[in-house]
């Protein structure tokens, strides 16, 4: 199996690892810092760099029963027990962790408005979109819902990480926002705590405050079902933000 370093420390950019099982093209490390694609945040991109300065370029990331599997090109993947310096392509995986806080802020706000949980989402480099059961929705509850996120951007509350039994998670309606069969089949849930406004249960990587998300803006909205409503959102820079009240 793989120690996942990105469950505690979303911000570790590199490692080293050596290697434990090799797949079709890809191979498993015993530590990683790259994240699998899953939950709607896509995997890391990066690198793997030997010793002796063989480069391979990771493409996708995956998890498997064995572990977490880096798909590499070349695809003549270095041979087991080789030991590398695991690398991520930064930027872009800091776009994903500005994207996934912010929709759970989204999931916050609707979760207090309305009490909906999320049906599905999905986390792009420059836009996501985030899918809510609900039975009435439009573009003037879309637009107060994202001057509800944008007044807890500026507030810039921090956002920690702590783990649970699922069995006293579970206790606990409001920590599982998403659909049932989303859930994965884990005995301990890690929670994602905007500190003061919203906690849930989430698998993927996060800033450490909510003014690194940045303005947030609505994009559209778009009708999927009877109840299943999807709003589409981008994010400015966090430069753009007023000033914190002193």
């Amino acid at each position: 199996m793989t120690e996942a370093l990105y469950l505690t420390d979303a911000y570790r950019r590199g490692c080293d690892g050596a290697i434990v099982a090799v797949h079709d093209g890809g191979v498993v490390l015993d530590a990683t810092v790259f994240y699998p694609d899953g939950g709607g945040q896509p995997g890391d991109t990066g690198s793997l760099t030997a010793a002796d300065g063989s480069v391979w370029k990771v493409t996708a990331v995956t998890k498997s029963p064995g572990g977490i599997v880096h798909q590499v090109e070349p695809t003549s993947p270095p041979e087991l027990q080789t030991r590398v310096r695991a690398e991520i392509d930064w930027a872009r995986r800091y776009q994903h962790m500005r994207y996934h806080t912010c929709l759970h802020l989204l999931s916050g706000a609707v979760f207090r408005k309305f009490g909906a949980g999320i049906t599905g989402g999905q986390i792009y480099e420059d836009r996501a979109r985030t899918d809510f059961s609900m039975p009435e929705f439009n573009r003037s509850v879309a637009e107060e819902l994202i001057a509800e996120v944008n007044r807890v951007v500026v507030e810039d509350h921090p956002i920690a990480v702590r783990f649970l039994p699922r069995a006293e998670a579970e206790k606990d309606p409001s920590l599982v926002r998403v659909a049932a069969d989303l859930m994965p089949d884990v005995t301990e849930v890690r929670l994602i705590d905007i500190v003061g406004y919203d906690v849930q249960a989430d698998g993927g990587t996060h800033v450490r405050s909510t003014r690194e998300v940045g303005a947030v803006r609505l994009d559209r909205i778009e009708n999927k079902g009877a109840k299943n409503k999807r709003l589409y959102l981008v994010l400015g820079s966090p430069a753009t933000l007023p000033a914190l009240a002193t």
